[in-house]
């Protein structure tokens, strides 16, 4: 029943650029467009991890779910369950570098000037030989292992950046020409400290600096040329018009301007320039230190050891694409690096209404994550923009009808039978890290735990289309689903799987039966467009006639939903969509910080099931490759195919545990 007698009327909601006539209680849009339009504003700052807008945002919701009746005392005496995460990372007091030959020379190299420590290396002292490894490329399918036979173990390898022939337009695989997972910044670096490499020193490649000059002279040339072409339209120009002759004059006077600067700007450009610390990112669990070396300093170096420059190295493997890699006999590496990481205490919003009988004990958790992705930068799909995204569907809309459903539920008169746990997640965006943090550090028992019930993206219904995940995670879902729908109308798509990319997956993980709501997704997702006025209101009041309903039977039902482990959901460790890269079924969690890539579960029936990786297991080898993070683990699987046979390292609970496992078709 609910907690608000409805009073029905028609309502003009606009949806998207177009119009739909539906039935809603007028109040109900009232409240959540209110509430929307104030979290998506620009004054909360994209609710971005780091924001003062997020904490605006969750004091907010707190409030919301105080004035509904709830109780936000039971985390620790107020709404908020607070942790520190990483966020970023800066430079320590100590970062030196210097080259030493086997005479005794050394090359003292000063920061900023001659290299960069990187802000996705480690900090650690270093002592090593160095070794070239060329573009650090592993690919089998273009015949070009660069670290294949070359012993990088301990040492500190130089590694040129980019990739081999990139003036050669046809190229575009592993190697050549255009870029891949394998030849950016990431790829480089899970393949060489995946060979167990101490420590890495990037140098620019040749060909992108001189491609800068020529662009810069071809400029100043187009400027010139211009200069001629209005010198000789003021020589045409009749010189008994007046008019016409200032007129020429000065357009000739802006073109010899422009030309005067754009041949000053070929002085000025920078073939060789260093990474901005924070250029990158950071990386949690970096294999050693990073650092980005001028290409000055670095050919002392080669041309000592191997009696070639940089250029000549990189001209010799784009004529025939064979590795030119080698150690550099008597030349080590000796310097410290200093990277501190940027610790942020980001916060989960929750309420609670208790249950009252003998099942009182029991929990069902509503939930919808309320931060989005600040100005962009990581998780925008705008690159380079650095506007407020507002997120008012992502995921304002699901943050409002958990607002929403908070006060029915708290306007109720009649008990629960269960606690009911209302919980806005932080830093789902990064990785469902509230959710995970919640499901580790749960404050009610997570095996008295009945179901999770999740809103994400919930304000942009369309031809009546709501897609539910996790109808499958318990026997009773469809059913139920179904017989809600016959008042409500939907256009149902049911999803059985339980995994997916929200919040309810952490609860999954625990064999949690869930439900996911989601309207689907629109040319503003992850986009500074994605705003207030675009929101169906409409279309999101029914969400939440829905969500209630299914709530509320759950929370009073004699019978638990039974928790079913679906077979065939996606691999969640997935990063980048639609590739070939092989199937294992691993479900990351990216709230542990342990080294290695840790999960939070597998996927029933898939191959990591099938061959004994476990929940709570860290991944740190894959096929003798060390895995140090995701992108690492992401690399080594993209080098086998479907029906390869590759052994597994995982800490179990401290102990070291091997697995085989035979890799599944791409999904």
């Amino acid at each position: 029943m609910r907690g608000f007698i409805v009073r029905f009327s028609v309502v003009l909601v606009a949806a998207a650029g177009s119009f739909t006539w539906a039935e809603v209680a007028p109040e109900v849009v009232t409240r959540l467009t209110s509430d929307l339009k104030y979290l998506s504003s620009d004054e909360l700052e994209g609710r971005g991890v780091g924001t003062n807008g997020l904490n605006v945002a969750a004091d907010f919701v707190a409030k919301a779910f105080k004035d509904a009746g709830l109780n936000t005392t039971k985390a620790g005496g107020d709404a908020f369950q607070e942790f520190t995460m990483t966020t970023g990372a800066k430079l320590g007091p100590t970062n030196t570098l210097k080259l030493v030959g086997p005479d005794g020379k050394t090359i003292d190299l000063s920061i900023d000037k001659d290299f960069q420590a990187c802000s996705f290396g480690a900090s650690g002292t270093i002592n090593a030989d160095l070794v070239f490894g060329g573009y650090a490329i592993d690919s089998k399918g273009e015949n070009f292992q660069e670290l294949e036979g070359i012993d990088v173990k301990g040492k500190a390898v130089i590694v040129v950046r980019k990739n081999p022939r990139q003036s050669d337009a046809r190229g575009t695989g592993g190697g050549r020409g255009g870029p891949s997972r394998q030849n950016d910044l990431r790829g480089k670096i899970s393949s060489v400290f995946g060979k167990g490499a101490a420590a890495i020193l990037f140098v620019n490649d040749d060909y992108t600096g001189k491609k800068e000059l020529e662009i810069a002279k071809q400029r100043a040339a187009d400027g010139a040329e211009a200069v001629v072409a209005e010198a000789a339209a003021l020589l045409a120009t009749d010189v008994n018009n007046a008019d016409a002759v200032k007129g020429a004059r000065e357009k000739l006077d802006e073109a010899v301007k422009k030309a005067q600067l754009l041949k000053g700007a070929i002085a000025k450009v920078e073939t060789d320039v260093l990474m901005k610390f924070g250029y990158g990112g950071f990386t949690q669990n970096a294999g050693g230190p990073i650092y980005h070396v001028t290409q000055a300093a670095i050919d002392q170096a080669l041309k000592a050891s191997l009696k070639k420059s940089l250029a000549e190295l990189q001209n010799e493997i784009d004529l025939d694409f064979k590795p030119r890699s080698a150690p550099l006999t008597g030349w080590k590496a000796e310097g410290q690096a200093s990277i501190e990481l940027v610790k942020t205490e980001v916060k989960n919003v929750v309420a609670v209404i208790e249950g009252q009988g003998d099942l009182a004990e029991e929990t069902v958790v509503v939930g919808a994550h309320y931060d989005h992705v600040g100005f962009g930068g990581q998780g925008s799909l705008a690159q380079g923009v650095k506007d407020v995204h507002n997120g008012a569907d992502d995921n304002g809309s699901g943050t409002v009808s958990l607002i929403e459903l908070a006060r029915r539920f708290g306007a109720r008169k009649e008990p629960l039978k269960r606690r009911l746990v209302f919980i806005a997640f932080t830093a789902e965006e990064l990785g469902l890290i509230g959710s995970a943090r919640y499901c580790t550090e749960p404050l009610f028992p997570l095996e008295k735990t009945v179901a999770m019930i999740n809103m994400d993206m919930v304000g942009r219904l369309k031809d009546e289309k709501l897609i539910v995940y996790g109808t499958g995670t318990a026997p009773s879902w469809k059913g139920q689903l179904e017989r809600l729908n016959a008042d409500l109308k939907f256009e149902l798509v049911m999803k059985p799987e339980g995994f997916g990319p929200s919040d309810q997956s952490s609860f999954y993980a625990k064999k949690i039966p869930v439900l996911h709501f989601f309207t689907g997704t629109h040319p503003e997702y992850h986009r500074p467009g994605d705003d207030w006025n675009l929101i169906n209101y409409s279309g999101m009041a029914r969400v939440v006639d829905m969500v209630e309903q299914i709530t509320l039977e759950t929370v009073q039902a004699t019978e638990k939903p039974q928790y079913v482990e679906v077979k065939g959901s996606g691999d969640q460790a997935r990063t980048r969509s639609g590739d070939s890269r092989p199937y294992l079924g691993s479900i990351p969690d990216f709230g542990n910080e342990t080294p290695g890539m840790a999960l939070s579960g597998v996927t029933a029936g898939s191959p990591a099931d099938l061959g004994g990786l476990k929940g709570g297991d860290v991944i740190v080898e894959f096929a003798k490759q060390k895995i140090s993070n995701l992108d690492d683990f992401d690399l080594a699987l993209r080098k086998f195919k479907a029906g390869d046979d590759v052994d597994i390292v995982v800490l179990r609970k401290a102990e070291r545990v091997t697995v085989k496992v035979k890799l599944g078709q791409p999904k």
